[in-house]
């Protein structure tokens, strides 16, 4: 494996031409858009027009005249081809924690007198912290299940399991669920499936209507661009559109919100997951940000995200295991999200020498070099590029030196 073969690659890859709708900035190679995505073209646009003219000019009037109210309808519209999600089905605007707390509560709703929720000590933590205190909040008890010690969900699931709430992809080491087979074990129990897609959104291809899930939340900063703090998405199934009951029931997912009532009446369909007034500096941006996908077939997308970890892997295993470098990823496609760590001796060091060189990844503790595979705007070259500045940096130690190893408050 040379530099010329993976320029083929890039000249023979059918999204290559996508780069263009993307500033990164002249000689980044960015492997951290699992955790923030680039800014796409257009968004800068949009919220230059939407502070300059929608807020300055029009004012309040925008609500109406500039689409201010619909934005979480055209949002969710736009993200629903990317989710395999029916029409209708989803909708944007609180945070991924807030989202997740919405969902935790509602589908224990939609199975009282059960009193178990499933999930996995793997999650990021904000998963586990909100299981947590939804489960002191409605006394519900937490049943910890890990893939990685006990493969079979079955043998933790029983009539007394209210929901399952899981990450499609962990957020570490790129271990990917079946979200069919998962979904179905946890339907066979007669419990509610939730997924946690803020690591597969915009980078692997999710098929919600197909897994027959049931609820599903995702974050917009990642895999889909929407700049820091975008807010989330929340999917509801056709199914259960008009029987969730969410628990923060705010005006915004009233039936009639002008109409001032007194008592609260749930709007019809997925809006009645809103809450409060839409975010609409982040939707809007969020808004933008997904014309970067506009005709994208996310099977493709799928497609290169596993030949870009797959050549990662290769250039990983054959230059960087002398140095005592191990890949922390499934091999196997089915297993495998669009990220992957290394886990090294001194792994915050080497992350932070590698963006010395402009090659930006994160780290995670105790020991993980994480690298994100974004296939919009990352190609073949960048991957063998990225791996020869870690040559480099292991070679020459850069990764000890003290200006690398002192801790910063973001890793």
């Amino acid at each position: 494996m040379d530099r010329a073969h993976a320029e083929a690659l890039d000249r023979d890859d059918p999204l290559r031409s996508l780069l263009e709708r993307f500033e990164l900035p002249d000689g980044v190679i960015y492997l951290d858009g699992n955790s923030l995505g680039p800014l796409p073209r257009g968004v800068a646009e949009r919220m230059s027009r939407l502070v300059g003219h929608e807020w300055r000019d029009a004012l309040i009037t925008s609500w109406n005249t500039h689409g201010w109210y619909d934005l979480p309808a055209t949002v969710g519209a736009k993200l629903e081809p990317l989710l395999g999600a029916a029409p209708g089905t989803v909708t944007v605007g609180d945070s991924t924690s807030v989202q997740l707390f919405k969902l935790l509560v509602a589908a224990a709703r939609l199975r009282p007198g059960r009193r178990v929720v499933v999930t996995e000590p793997g999650n990021f933590p904000t998963d586990s912290y909100v299981v947590d205190g939804v489960a002191r909040l409605l006394g519900l008890t937490v049943r910890w299940w890990s893939a990685a010690d006990s493969p079979d969900l079955a043998t933790v699931l029983d009539d007394d399991v209210a929901v399952v709430s899981l990450c499609h992809v962990d957020y570490r080491l790129g271990r990917m669920h079946d979200g069919p087979a998962v979904t179905a074990a946890v339907h066979e129990a007669g419990a509610v499936m939730l997924w946690d897609l803020c690591h597969s959104a915009g980078a692997v291809d999710v098929d919600l209507a197909g897994w027959d899930a049931d609820l599903a939340v995702g974050c917009g900063y990642k895999y889909l661009n929407g700049g820091p703090g975008a807010p989330a998405f929340v999917y509801v199934a056709p199914r259960w559109l008009d029987a969730i009951e969410q628990p923060v029931t705010g005006w915004f997912g009233h039936a009639d919100p002008f109409a001032l009532e007194r008592d609260y009446r749930p709007a019809a369909g997925v809006r009645r997951m809103l809450s409060g007034t839409t975010p609409v500096l982040g939707v809007a941006a969020l808004d933008a940000a997904l014309d970067a996908f506009a005709g994208v077939s996310m099977a493709e997308v799928r497609r290169k995200s596993l030949a870009l970890t797959d050549l990662f892997l290769e250039l990983t295993a054959e230059r960087l295991a002398s140095y005592g470098v191990v890949a922390e990823v499934p091999r196997a496609h089915a297993e495998r999200g669009s990220q992957v760590c290394l886990r090294l001796p001194g792994a915050y060091g080497f992350v932070q020498a590698l963006i010395g060189r402009r090659v930006i990844g994160d780290f995670r503790e105790p020991d993980l070099a994480r690298f994100g595979f974004a296939p919009l705007y990352v190609g073949f070259a960048d991957v063998y590029d990225a791996v020869s500045h870690m040559v480099e940096v292991l070679a020459g130690r850069e990764h000890e030196r003290p200006e690398n190893t002192a801790r910063a408050a973001v890793t």
